[in-house]
């Protein structure tokens, strides 16, 4: 049994518990607010952060190492110290920068040579750089290395880059142990997820699932998902895959994703998320709400007087119309960009907290039904 997680209480497969970290306890399940170089894009203060209801944040480690660098975080008493943060931070391992930057880098066995996509210099990063990497950000989490490969490879890719990332896997667990047990390692309590991959090969999945179980890490994240698949694919992976890691132990779907495929992932056992939809989509006008995502720069809101969502508390719900931020964007005014931002991360935070609510009471499959219906029903 794990002695950072607490599985409070079941409802069908969803999962209520509670882990612990040096950096403070987390509620799940949890949606990762993101931040990938150490701060939220539109303007979000770690203080913001609080006020929102945020447990904890998620940054990147190739984005970290490639600027500012990670030896002058540590230099400055390490990420929660350079960002101000005093709650948990997981740090992705850079892994999915082998996915996304394709035409920049070349995969061995001692790992991945990329070009930066800032300056183009060489950057080698295999199992043992990127836990160096994280330990000098000492993040309260650390993310094995690790390939991410197109969710419609071949079956033999698959294959051979699922055996290479488990055996890297193997390297970052030596390494975190030696890592931690160092002098001048800032955070000695850090702790290790290993990542699932397999595509949409449920055999792959489910064999990869039970070997890293062994390994008895502090977490288990399913990785290589929402990166070209259906959804439908995504939720039969879940189905078949989840059920094959330990159920004491947070499950983490990287990189997802809207708020109904959180609902969906928390009805599959689910504890942790991320995505950048949020932010990403709020510094365009798109706003999230209980009945769906409205834009705001569409011209019907430059008259509308209520909040972006009635009943929210969110700073932009509690203080401004949709007509205004309409103009903010029109104008091209920052404070537009920031009032999405936040009524987002707020809204995604808070529909967390619905979800742990529901499955306390032992409602679940009602919410997840009356969410659903709701979201596919505008109001506006």
């Amino acid at each position: 049994m794990s002695k950072n997680y607490t599985l409070l209480t079941t409802d069908g497969r969803a999962k209520r518990g509670e882990f612990r970290t040096v950096h403070g306890t987390v509620q799940t399940p949890v949606f990762m607010n993101v931040g990938t170089v150490g701060a939220i894009k539109g303007a979000v203060s770690t203080d913001d952060l609080r006020g929102i209801g945020t447990q904890i944040e998620l940054s990147n480690t190739y984005h970290l190492h490639v600027r500012t660098g990670d030896e002058a975080i540590k230099k400055l008493g390490g990420l929660h110290r350079f960002m101000n943060w005093d709650r948990p931070i997981l740090t992705d391992s850079g892994g999915f920068q082998v996915f996304s930057l394709a035409g920049l880098r070349k995969i061995k066995e001692e790992g991945v040579t990329f070009h930066s996509h800032i300056d183009g210099h060489r950057i080698f990063m295999g199992p043992e750089q990127s836990m160096q990497i994280q330990s000098n950000l000492a993040s309260t989490i650390a993310m094995a290395f690790d390939e991410c490969p197109p969710s419609k490879a071949e079956r033999s890719y698959v294959e051979n880059s699922v055996a290479r990332t488990y055996r890297w896997l193997v390297r970052c667990q030596t390494e975190m142990r030696r890592l931690n047990g160092l002098e001048d390692t800032i955070n000695k309590h850090q702790m290790l997820f290993g990542i699932n991959q397999g595509a949409v090969y449920d055999d792959i999945r489910i064999e990869n699932a039970k070997r890293i179980t062994e390994l008895d890490l502090d977490g288990y994240a399913v990785g290589g998902l929402a990166v070209g698949e259906t959804h439908e694919e995504m939720y039969r992976i879940l189905d078949s895959t989840v059920p094959y890691l330990p159920q004491d132990k947070p499950v983490y779907l990287m990189g997802v994703g809207t708020p109904l495929n959180i609902v969906e992932g928390v009805y599959r056992g689910v504890d942790f998320f991320d995505c950048v939809y949020p932010t990403r989509n709020g510094r365009h006008g798109h706003a999230y709400t209980h009945h769906g995502k409205i834009n705001l720069l569409n011209a019907k809101f430059m008259f509308d007087e209520r909040p972006i969502e009635e009943g929210c508390s969110c700073p932009a719900c509690r203080s401004y119309s949709r007509a205004y931020i309409h103009h903010l964007f029109k104008a091209k005014e920052m404070l537009g960009m920031r009032l999405m931002v936040l009524h987002n991360l707020y809204f995604y935070n808070h529909l967390m907290e619905e979800i742990r609510n529901a499955i306390d009471e032992h409602r679940y499959g009602q919410f997840r039904r009356d969410f659903t219906e709701a979201y596919n029903t505008p109001d506006c």
